[in-house]
């Protein structure tokens, strides 16, 4: 007999084999399992058979394991106990009181959106399990299309085939510049004007520097670049020590330490949206958030395509990298 086929056959007998283990007693088997001790007696047989050796010998008034059927026993408890966690999982993922969701961001969206977001959700389903990655943009994108995450917030919306949005609300970017600069002061900056200027820019993977590039590119020059960093709140320290000035979204609420906030001009947004695998079945758990982020749209885009742009503009807090 191969190893598959005995496996087929013990495989409906881990319980049992669990249970004598435990109770060491035949009769407490059948009890603890709720089946009659002649059916616990002719399983018992069956499978000896099949392993080719005895299972259990007499020892007093109970039995004994022989060394076999613990090895067996030992893998059973194993194997059952990997079957518990799996039960509950499949079931979590089935329902949207329990299941689980993996949701991707990007960095300072975790300073507001997200928590009420998450919130929001939680008073309705406070069993609903939540993974939280964090990242860049593009890292977000890769890790979304290859299965790592159920639903992505990002900015801007990524223009992928096998990728569904719809966009939530719009963020402004300005001009962050140290608090004694010679634009400190402005109504507002054109682009253009910071031809001649250091930038601390966003490593590129991210959003704000896809943006940033694209709007200098637009105004007739390359940045240039004096420091590259992965976080919002870095890039704004540097700019805060008088090592450049960056193009950001709004800090919020609030203004940040030795930095002054310009309006450029024209000002440029850029949407911030919900993404998630296109044309593939979600839990019940992912698609109740889902369907809970969408609804927290302004009253005019929730009728929206999930192509259209929302118009909006973004509450102060919810700033992302």
């Amino acid at each position: 007999m191969t190893y598959d086929s005995l496996s087929a056959q013990v495989a409906p007998h881990l319980p049992l084999l669990a249970a004598l283990r435990e109770t060491r007693n035949v009769t407490r088997a059948a009890e603890l399992l709720g089946v009659p001790q002649p059916t616990v007696s002719r399983r018992l047989a069956a499978l000896a058979d099949a392993l080719g050796a005895p299972l259990t010998v007499p020892d007093g008034r109970g039995i004994r394991l022989t060394r076999a059927a613990e090895l067996l026993a030992e893998a059973a408890e194993r194997g059952l106990a990997a079957l518990d966690t799996g039960v509950r999982l499949a079931r979590e993922e089935v329902s949207p009181e329990s299941g689980h969701v993996v949701l991707g961001f990007l960095h300072l969206l975790g300073r507001s959106l997200v928590p009420s977001l998450l919130r929001g959700h939680r008073a309705r389903y406070p069993g609903v399990r939540f993974t939280l990655v964090q990242g860049s943009r593009q890292d977000m994108v890769d890790r979304l299309a290859g299965g790592e995450l159920d639903l992505a917030l990002l900015a801007p919306l990524p223009d992928v085939p096998a990728l569904a949005c719809a966009g939530l609300v719009d963020e402004e970017i300005l001009l962050s510049v140290p608090a004694g600069h010679r634009l400190a002061g402005r109504a507002s900056v054109r682009v253009a004007e910071l031809a001649d200027e250091e930038f601390v820019l966003l490593e590129p993977g991210y959003g704000v520097r896809t943006l940033t590039d694209e709007l200098c590119a637009a105004a007739g020059f390359a940045p240039r670049i004096a420091f590259e960093g992965q976080e919002s709140d870095t890039v704004r320290g540097l700019v805060a020590a008088g090592l450049g000035v960056a193009l950001l979204p709004r800090f919020g609420p609030g203004t940040p330490a030795g930095v002054a906030e310009v309006p450029l001009s024209p000002p440029p947004y850029r949407t911030i949206g919900l993404a998630w695998r296109a044309d593939e079945p979600m839990t019940p758990a992912v698609t109740g958030f889902r369907e809970h982020v969408l609804a927290s749209r302004q009253p005019s885009d929730a009728a929206s395509s999930t192509s259209v742009r929302a118009a909006n503009p973004v509450a102060p807090g919810t700033t992302s990298s």
